[in-house]
């Protein structure tokens, strides 16, 4: 009888984090690739069967990407030079990937020593998966062979700038897995069986009641219970931390922003003439706390590192006033300055009188009175583009109800649904308008919560047409804002939030914090 193992290590919606430290604040902290680099490494030395897998969402999150985008493209993509340094097995396509441009992410793609892995994601010419093979067989020297196919979310048209994905077809993940892993199962008669999705999670793994809208974004759960031949899932996209075996399938997701790495311990035997048998699997999910940075990637990042520190230390404006936020519920219950100066940004740029925004996290904290950079990149996180609709009067009261779903009442106060907390923060699925006045009532039904709406003092009827700016995530429907989806677009502006405000801080240097009052969140005991 010979005994082997394996090990599977893994990431996922690390964003773009290489350094400890978070930009927002500048303080040192447990988290990025130059830690888990030191994780790898010390598997490599102690262990002779290695898999190492990113699960996607890799190249965009942090100043550092949007400053390396920006101005630094003419040197190597730094997550890619990394992951090049860790020799991973195979990457896989995240949504969050094509956010910089079709340009951006080709270039990462001709510069991986590795396979960028999506079975589902198709070029609309050849048929074939555009990024590269579906599938990867990883064979050990005493015989133990891996497959790793890749699959992801296939929602993203639903969320992306339409020239960023153009030629691209996005097949259902859950079908196509399925059919691959039949065919890897037939063909390769592979020892292991991996499933790298970038998706999450759309029923509760233990009871199967829904977690989310079945839109089809998530598909989880229904590939533990119904795809066959699968022995590990790897899954990202939801930001969760999940260590789980359902139908004898190891379960993981690691969470976000580089704070954590999967790992799965597999042991395997054989008699002399027969293959490989799995006889024991484990999942573990691990912190990066107390791990000491790898002295090589911070060597590596040295240069770019100290250019974005340049970059957001440039002073950029300043207010007048308070633009701070003190508690995130209240500034979206109530208009706030920040979320104001936001819309003033949104119209300027767009040259419309209807804007739809955002407070995009509860770590959100507005301006003080000098505004640097890294303000503006701690507060707008994404780099969304903004698109000008023609909306009708009753798509923005359908808007309204769906942003309205955000609040419940529990022990007689306004609170956020929680849904909208668990499994997933969703806080940026709540819009505040401005250019229009209207009110929420809570007490009432979702549906039939939103009243008094009016333009200009008129009340707004249901054939009404307005031109409203809102960013590109919003406008193609993301966040179930199903409204948005196909209406006519009357123009796009294709420069992202940060450079739109840093733009408007240089027309306006000095900005007032102002509030106009144009909507009330209520409820009546009547």
């Amino acid at each position: 009888m010979h005994q082997s193992a394996v090990t599977i290590l893994y990431t996922s919606d690390v964003h773009g984090h290489a350094m400890p430290i978070q930009y927002g604040t500048n303080k040192k902290e447990d988290i990025g690739l130059a830690k888990y680099a030191t994780v790898v490494e010390e598997h490599r030395e102690s262990e002779e069967n290695l898999i190492i897998i990113d699960n996607g969402d890799l190249i965009q999150g942090t100043p550092l990407m949007t400053h390396y985008v920006k101005e630094h493209l003419d040197k190597q993509n730094p997550m890619v030079g990394i992951m090049n340094q860790l020799h991973i097995d195979a990457g896989v396509i995240g949504n969050h990937e094509f956010n910089f441009g079709k340009s951006v992410l080709q270039q990462a793609i001709h510069e991986s020593n590795f396979p960028w892995l999506s079975a589902n994601i198709i070029n609309n010419q050849t048929k074939e998966p555009a990024f590269g093979p579906p599938y990867i067989i990883k064979t050990f020297h005493n015989g133990i062979t891996a497959a790793i196919v890749g699959v992801t979310t296939h929602y993203i048209p639903n969320w992306e700038t339409p020239e960023h994905i153009e030629g691209l077809l996005f097949e259902d993940a859950f079908d196509t897995l399925n059919s691959w892993v039949s065919y890897i199962r037939e063909n390769e008669q592979p020892d292991i069986v991996i499933a790298a999705y970038h998706g999450g999670f759309e029923k509760d793994l233990h009871t199967g009641e829904a977690t989310e809208d079945l839109t089809g974004e998530n598909q989880g759960y229904q590939i533990v219970e119904e795809i066959e031949g699968i022995d590990i899932l790897l899954t990202g996209h939801q930001h969760r931390r999940i260590n789980e075996v359902n139908n004898n399938i190891i379960v993981l997701q690691p969470g976000n922003n580089g704070q954590a790495y999967g790992k799965v311990e597999i042991s395997l035997t054989k008699d002399n003439n027969s293959s490989w048998i799995i006889e024991n699997k484990k999942g573990a999910i691990h912190e990066l706390t107390g791990v000491k940075s790898n002295q090589q990637i911070l060597n590596y990042m040295e240069a770019l590192e100290a250019s974005t520190q340049t970059w957001l230390d440039q002073p950029i404006g300043k207010i007048d006033g308070d633009m701070i936020i003190h508690d995130p519920f209240q500034a979206r219950i109530k208009k706030h300055p920040f979320i104001e100066f936001i819309h003033n940004v949104q119209m300027d740029a767009a040259e419309v009188d209807i804007s739809v925004s955002a407070l995009l996290n509860n770590t959100s904290k507005g301006f003080s009175s000098e505004v640097t950079m890294r303000d503006i990149v701690s507060n707008y996180m994404y780099p969304n583009t903004l698109t000008v609709l023609e909306l009708t009067g009753k798509d923005i009261k359908e808007a309204l109800e769906k942003s309205a779903e955000y609040f419940t009442i529990k022990n007689n106060q306004i609170t956020v649904n929680p849904n909208y907390i668990e499994p997933k923060p969703q806080h940026y699925n709540y819009d505040i308008w401005h250019g229009i006045d209207y009110t929420m009532n809570i007490s009432n039904s979702p549906g039939d919560r939103v009243s008094n709406m009016r333009y200009h003092g008129e009340p707004i009827k249901s054939d009404d047409t307005f031109h409203v700016v809102l960013n590109n995530y919003r406008a193609s429907g993301g966040g179930n804002y199903d409204m948005f989806k196909h209406k006519p677009v009357i123009k796009e502006i294709q420069r992202d939030a940060v450079e739109l405000i840093q733009t408007y801080f240089e027309k306006h240097p000095r900005v007032a914090a102002t509030t106009t009052n144009n909507y009330q969140v209520v409820m009546d005991h009547n």
